[in-house]
């Protein structure tokens, strides 16, 4: 029998211990509960969040393949399919930042090439706590370093993402990657051990004890034993991780391949278990023929490290040597280790001895589903209750304030470290709405955007999950962008805790109306729950990637100002909307109040008007109102343009000034458009029943924006922009003398 100890450092309960030993008809050896541990961890099994997930849609026209895979895969016409995926890598950025984030973008785009798609992009969505703490200093510096050592040296562009800050991030921050490859149509490639007979081998990077129960510690909160943890980091290498690629894709170009997965959370244990499962066959391996890098590892630590740059291939015997050789071409092991078997279980030998004798099914599909409790925390009616203060009678103060914030703040001294042109397909550069890649030879293009508020959902789960959605879809349309497809990554605190469980099942119940509503399906993500340090939870933050396609990237505008005198029109309506707004929570400190209010149709004529507007040939400049409001949005794009381009805006709305300039109502989006094509796009707005009116011109030195006759705002550009640039100067700068 094994011991109380045993079983909680393996994270199981004595429930699902007695499950095991009724499924596999005896006691497991330890070896064994360490697989059953993996793959039944909230990481790998899935086991709080099931029976919500399947409230997704996963369904669509451009749909190939959906959640259950490495990755999501949807058909982009003329034989081209796209590839992408999101996962977290937040429990291994706390405790080693460069190779927990590094890892992190290792791991998702091997299981974006092990589809058989060549990786084209990568996004990302880092969450910190305030940079004036050391700690959280040093953690950025890391999980920025560690991706773009890993990016720029493995050949792949990093396009996008957002960084946000906040204190409820300072021991727990979040490190989401989405990867988006390309494929051939009739060259894609699945996780199935297929064929009994068939040879199993395993190709790339030698196993070592790094990453031991990885997945176990992603799902467990941390508490003061934190830094004993680090032997669970993995270790990543991108140099073999480009040589694994380009061997991968040349052997699938050869049809070498039945199936291929990825040695990903669970490593060899995920990998055999998986690939039988699905399949419906059973797999033979021996433990010592696995290529090892340590002397003296033991079956428990083979089967669960979770060293990077490894990869699983079923083959044909007859075609087994000609994939040999490609991989030895490109300096890689490749080593037959066992076979595709028809009993259903896994076996595995050790020294000429049996060690694992255990059903796939029972590790795969087998995991036990908790609905677990649910309950509005205490705090909600009382965050949800907003006075509203008084407002500042210097509204130019509060504009710098905000433009200085580091959330809102330009970005370029994070992003500047990634390669963004490495491919030459990158056409809409990092700080835009959404990134955009060219399709070598064809008029359309890929557009991708990461999305989410924590605030938002913190307030108000439902509401906050439904805005992720239509706002990142609301990116896409300012690049003339049809959403065709979304991924999430799902980040929360401990599902055992009711409130907890009452967020997530509110946010899954937000997105899955509005993936329903904008006619987008689910291809999959990650749930990374137990983000909890010492107790205290993260805000519950759902980031979402959603692909677009544009029928013609050269009438895609610009994200910025492209000069004077040019009209700027105003799409969707302004309302007094403070709550959960950027400008309470900076200038009073105050986390309060309802997150802006969303009606999908008007969300949905506002979209498709943009669309068309762009389509049309008609819009210069587009950019969608967020964090900050009217005002902010209007000073990025007067710093965005090739040059510094002040403008002059009149409002006659009856509303606070302050809701007016800084509230963050949905469904707006400025455009700016020549003189001449005005008349044509407000014509076009009445049609679709689109509320759109001229709000003034481009033009000048200086930000002025006048509320019914009053001047309240009138900043020199350059004042503005010296703020939106400047509010975290010389961050690595200083790191390195």
């Amino acid at each position: 029998m094994i011991d109380a100890k045993t079983l909680a450092d393996h994270n199981l309960t004595r429930e699902e211990y007695d499950l095991i030993v009724g499924l596999i008809g005896r006691e497991p050896n330890l070896t064994e509960l360490g697989i059953f541990s993996v793959m039944w961890s909230e990481h790998c099994g899935y086991k709080s969040s099931r029976v919500h997930l399947k409230k997704f849609p996963t369904r669509g026209k451009h749909l190939i393949q959906g959640p259950g895979e490495n990755a999501g895969i949807m058909d982009i016409g003329d034989g081209l399919a796209v590839v992408f995926k999101i996962e977290s890598h937040n429990h291994p950025s706390y405790i080693e930042p460069y190779q927990g984030a590094a890892t992190g973008v290792g791991g998702i785009l091997r299981d974006i090439f092990t589809m058989g798609a060549r990786p084209v992009a990568v996004l990302d969505s880092l969450r910190f706590g305030p940079l004036d703490q050391p700690r959280n200093r040093s953690i950025m510096e890391g999980v920025v370093s560690g991706i773009s050592g890993y990016g720029n040296s493995f050949g792949v562009p990093t396009v996008g993402g957002e960084v946000y800050f906040h204190e409820c991030y300072a021991q727990n921050p979040l490190v989401n990657v989405c990867c988006v490859g390309l494929a051939r149509k009739d060259k894609l490639f699945l996780a199935r051990a297929r064929g009994v007979g068939n040879a199993v081998i395993y190709v790339g990077a030698r196993t070592g004890r790094d990453g031991i129960h990885g997945a176990t510690m992603a799902s467990a909160e941390f508490g003061e034993e934190t830094e004993h943890k680090r032997p669970n980091v993995q270790v990543g290498d991108p140099f073999k991780e480009k040589l694994l690629l380009e061997a991968c894709l040349e052997a699938m170009a050869r049809n070498l391949i039945v199936g291929i997965q990825d040695m990903g959370a669970a490593g060899l244990t995920c990998s055999t278990t998986e690939m039988a499962a699905k399949a419906g066959t059973g797999m033979e391996i021996n433990l010592d023929l696995v290529p090892q890098r340590e002397a003296g590892m033991n079956p428990y630590e083979i089967m669960l490290s979770e060293s990077q740059e490894r990869m699983l291939i079923v083959a044909e015997p007859d075609k087994v040597e000609e994939l040999k050789r490609i991989f030895n071409k490109w300096d890689l092991e490749a080593v037959v280790i066992g076979k595709v078997t028809d009993d259903e279980r896994l076996k595995a030998y050790f020294h000429g001895q049996p060690v694992i004798d255990i059903p796939v099914k029972a590790v795969v599909d087998m995991c036990p589903a908790y609905r677990r409790p649910a309950r509005t925390p205490a705090f909600q009616k009382k965050v949800t209750r907003l006075r509203l203060p008084e407002m500042p009678s210097d509204l130019n103060q509060v504009l710098l304030q905000l433009l200085a914030s580091p959330s809102i703040s330009d970005k370029e001294w994070v992003f500047r470290q990634y390669d963004h042109m490495v491919q030459v397909n990158t056409m809409v550069l990092p700080g835009a709405d959404a990134a955009v890649l060219r399709l070598k030879g064809l008029k359309k293009g890929l557009a991708m955007t990461l999305d989410g508020n924590s605030l938002y959902t913190y307030l108000n789960p439902k509401r906050g999950g439904q805005i992720a959605v239509a706002e990142a879809c609301r990116n896409l349309a300012c690049v003339g962008a049809t959403p065709i497809g979304v991924t999430n990554c799902l980040n929360f605190g401990n599902p055992e805790k009711p409130e907890i469980m009452w967020q997530f099942k509110q946010a899954v119940e937000g997105i899955a109306e509005a993936c329903r509503q904008f006619g987008i399906p689910v291809t999959g993500g990650n749930v990374s729950f137990y983000n909890e340090t010492e107790g205290r939870a993260i805000y519950p933050t759902p980031v979402l990637g959603v692909i677009g396609l544009v029928e013609d990237v050269s009438l895609v505008p610009a994200a910025g100002f492209r000069g004077a005198g040019e009209t700027i029109i105003l799409l969707g309506e302004n309302r007094e909307e403070l709550g959960c707004s950027e400008y309470l929570r900076l200038v009073f400190s105050e986390e309060k109040g309802q997150p802006p209010g969303l009606n999908f149709e008007k969300e949905k004529r506002v979209q498709e008007l943009c669309r068309q507007a762009i389509r049309a040939g008609l819009v210069r400049t587009a950019h969608d109102l967020s964090e900050g409001g009217l005002a902010v949005a209007l000073a990025e794009c007067s710093f965005k343009g090739q040059r510094l381009t002040g403008f002059e805006v009149k409002l006659n709305d009856r509303l606070r000034t302050d809701a007016l300039l800084f509230g963050e109502s949905q469904s707006r989006i400025i455009l700016t458009v020549k003189k001449e094509n005005a008349r044509k796009l407000l014509g076009l707005a009445r049609k679709m029943k689109v509320k759109a009116r001229v709000i003034g011109r481009t033009g000048g030195r200086n930000m002025v924006i006048w509320h019914r006759k009053k001047k309240v705002v009138d900043l020199p550009v350059d004042l503005g922009y010296q703020a939106w640039k400047n509010s975290i100067p010389g961050f690595f700068e200083i790191k390195k003398t």
